[in-house]
């Protein structure tokens, strides 16, 4: 079994960071930043667990749920992982989005 910790560990700090930063941060692109994450992640985990299904996309719940957003979606995304090469593309789009975000 693929051990996911260290995405859901990566998630959880950058999910932190947003509910620290200010709303002028969230509002220059963090949080767009947050839900375009947590959008990729959803999309990932939904390919992964049925290729042949529609993926839908994860709707814009505001400024402030990104980071709840993107929790969720990391997480559903450690269920259906299957290899070290899939987590480690997940780790590198969160790192990239929470350098863009700048928090």
């Amino acid at each position: 079994m693929l051990d996911t910790t260290p995405l859901t560990d990566a998630v959880d700090r950058f999910a932190d960071r947003l509910r620290a930063a200010p709303q002028s941060r969230l509002q220059r692109g963090a949080a767009a930043e947050a839900l375009a994450l947590a959008r990729e992640l959803s999309a990932r985990a939904q390919r992964l667990e049925d290729p042949e299904g529609p993926v839908r996309e994860m709707p814009d719940a505001g400024m402030f749920a990104g980071c709840d957003q993107i929790t969720v979606a990391a997480h559903d995304l450690s269920v259906v992982l299957r290899d070290a090469d899939q987590l480690a593309e997940a780790l590198l789009l969160v790192a990239e989005a929470q350098k863009r975000a700048g928090v």
